[in-house]
């Protein structure tokens, strides 16, 4: 397996451990400032997910 797979698998299983700590912390009725802040981090994962995704498809696609 290529370094840039477990990398994509690492940021996507950061973005889902992100996203059940918030809907945890929300449906638990929890602070709703931390709740916040997790989906404002969740974005930011998603973000560095796509990022990683786009230059696997642009460097590592078969020509």
């Amino acid at each position: 397996m290529q370094p840039i797979s477990i990398l994509i698998f690492v940021a996507l299983g950061v973005v889902a451990l992100i996203l059940f700590a918030g809907l945890f912390n929300m449906f638990r009725g929890g602070n709703p400032n931390l709740s916040q802040k997790l989906m404002r981090a969740r974005v930011i994962a998603q973000f560095v997910a796509l990022v990683i995704l786009v230059i696997a498809a642009v460097f590592f696609a078969p020509r």
